[in-house]
């Protein structure tokens, strides 16, 4: 694996430290996003949404929710 990386390296004209450094950043954001997935499939099932139309009729209660406590304090 060593020899494939400064192989890479010297393909792509950069150090062994920046091509580390882009692998890490990307190792990273690929672990965020599949956390941030697995939070959202957990809270929608916890909602009860489990498809697109769901997502559209939160949204909608949502959002009336939020007009009507505009409404109550005079924000119409």
């Amino acid at each position: 694996m060593l020899s494939r990386a400064e192989a890479l390296a010297k393909k792509e004209n950069r150090t062994m430290s920046e091509l580390v450094r882009e692998a890490l950043r990307q190792y990273e954001r690929q672990r965020w996003w599949e956390e941030l997935n697995v939070y959202g499939r957990s809270s929608a099932a916890a909602a009860g949404v489990n498809n697109e139309e769901g997502v559209v009729r939160a949204v909608h209660e949502h959002r009336g929710e939020q007009r009507a406590g505009r409404k109550k304090r005079g924000f119409a």
